[in-house]
């Protein structure tokens, strides 16, 4: 009896202890004075450790067993007085931060004051040590939100030989592409980077989206190809104008990219390195944002690159982790596209922190009526010490928008030349009017940077089977026991809408 009571005393103590060890914190970021939500703030809860708030201000994370939590979690953002708070003050509540002035003078003594385009200067020659190029791994979590709008499709039907392609079916396929769409693709995982080569690892991912905007598309193929099939001969070719260009084009080859398209899908879903597109589709974001950073060459931030054009203020001093920064602004001197603010280390002239926003479209296309315009290129980025001295991602919130349009005229033709007479077999006729908006916003959190021998990353093998879980609805309890970064409004409510 005695060894059955002791043993059922063990078992509750040793799950007691697992759930007080993997307990889950969750609270939102509070503005003392304003009452307004602090959004981007970081919470560190252990050593290199922490989280950050999303744009409503909220977070949560999970102590794990094998996390040792500091005394107090220290809440900490620009403009604000880094704040403790213990545990039991975490969970479901609103944390109120106060709010610090910025001062111009007064706060940092300097053996010499310097002027803001001197800070810009030594900023600049500092790059090559501050800009961490040793291999390293990351824990991140990622998320992408693309947000689709369609604001005209108009296929300007004027005649067809077709009976199938008649108005009323090119009308149908107007009215069935969804005008709003929305999709959103979250991942947690291991960054492993050496010598500008990347390898990731996902440890858990999801994909929210609806279904009957892809399913729209696919059948709008098939009933293409059915048509096709149908009506057009196989030796025909077909000749394609849209206004003063023309091109022809192998009836065979369009039926072939069909049947090749299909056999390539299940060549995918054969291929055992090839099942999921995920890891390559992570990288890509990777890439692009990687490309976009402040001191790269070829980024569009070109505050760096081109500094000459623009106008730099140092406007005050404050403290990020616990150093010192200078607050420098910036804006266009001229023709330059952006205005920002800096954050650099007064120490080691590090850049911290930039805040960006676009100030006019970065490229304008117009061409026999096409229509390209980058309207939207705002963000922010973060940056932490390493223990090798130098500086690694350590967030990235980065908006990217385009606009498109076509405004042409198309006709297709069939022609056969083993035919008879008359070559000219089917036509079809449209003058069509396609606007649409697409925004790109990308969320990366890097919970923990750790440098690692370059045999490190050599040896790891990434796993291109993991796939991203489909969600038709938010689930709250997906991410359960994970830290990442909180999911917005728009994100919570998200669900898909059943079909009538």
């Amino acid at each position: 009896m005695t060894f059955k009571f002791q043993s059922i005393i063990f078992i509750i103590l040793f799950f007691s202890f697992h759930i007080v060890s993997a307990q889950t914190f969750s609270s939102k970021i509070v503005d003392g004075k304003t009452k307004k939500a602090i959004p981007y703030a970081t919470i560190q809860y252990g050593e290199n450790q922490g989280v950050i708030t999303n744009e409503e201000g909220k977070f949560s994370f999970t102590l794990n067993e094998d996390t040792t939590p500091l005394d107090s979690i220290y809440i900490s953002s620009m403009g604000y007085l880094q704040t403790g708070f213990t545990l039991d003050q975490l969970n479901d509540s609103i944390l109120f931060i106060t709010p610090k002035a910025i001062e111009l003078s007064g706060v940092y003594l300097f053996d010499k004051e310097l002027g803001a385009n001197e800070i810009i200067e030594k900023m600049i020659e500092g790059l090559p040590k501050n800009v961490n190029k040793a291999p390293i791994k990351q824990r991140f979590f990622l998320r992408q939100s693309v947000f689709g709008n369609i604001q005209k499709v108009d296929f300007g039907f004027e005649k067809s030989s077709i009976e199938e392609l008649d108005k009323t079916f090119v009308d149908s396929l107007s009215a069935a592409i969804p005008k709003y769409s929305y999709h959103y693709t979250e991942s947690l995982g291991d960054f492993y980077t050496n010598d500008s080569k990347n390898k990731i690892d996902i440890l858990k991912a999801a994909e929210l989206y609806d279904k009957k905007d892809v399913a729209s598309f696919e059948d709008f193929s098939k009933k293409m190809k059915n048509i096709f099939e149908n009506n057009i001969k196989t030796d025909s070719y077909l000749k394609i104008k849209s206004g003063i260009f023309s091109e022809k084009v192998q009836v065979d080859s369009i039926m072939s990219d069909f049947e090749a398209e299909e056999a390539a899908q299940i060549e995918r879903e054969m291929e055992n390195d090839t099942v999921s597109n995920l890891i390559d589709s992570q990288k890509y974001i990777f890439d692009e944002l990687l490309g976009e950073l402040y001191h790269q060459e070829d980024t569009k931030l070109n505050v760096v690159d081109k500094y000459r054009k623009y106008n730099f203020e140092l406007v005050g001093y404050s403290d990020i982790e616990e150093q010192g920064v200078y607050i420098i602004d910036f804006e266009p001197k001229g023709g330059a596209d952006f205005r920002g603010r800096l954050f650099i280390n007064i120490e080691d002239f590090a850049v911290m922190r930039v805040d960006f926003e676009n100030l006019k479209n970065l490229r304008n296309f117009r061409l026999l009526g096409i229509f390209y315009r980058e309207i939207i290129y705002k963000g922010s980025m973060q940056f932490s010490k390493l223990s090798n001295g130098s500086y690694d991602l350590k967030f990235v919130d980065f908006t990217f928008g385009r606009w498109f349009r076509i405004d042409r005229p198309l006709d297709i033709i069939e022609k056969n030349k083993n035919v008879k007479g008359r070559r000219k077999q089917n036509e079809l006729k449209l003058n069509i009017d396609f606007r649409m908006t697409n925004t790109n916003k990308w969320e990366l959190v890097i919970f923990e940077n750790e440098l690692i021998e370059p045999s490190q990353f050599d040896a790891f093998k990434e796993n291109k089977r993991v796939k991203a879980t489909y969600l038709a609805r938010y689930d709250p309890d997906f991410w359960k026991g994970y830290n990442i970064m909180e999911p917005n409004q728009a994100i919570r409510e998200f669900t898909v809408t059943e079909s009538k």
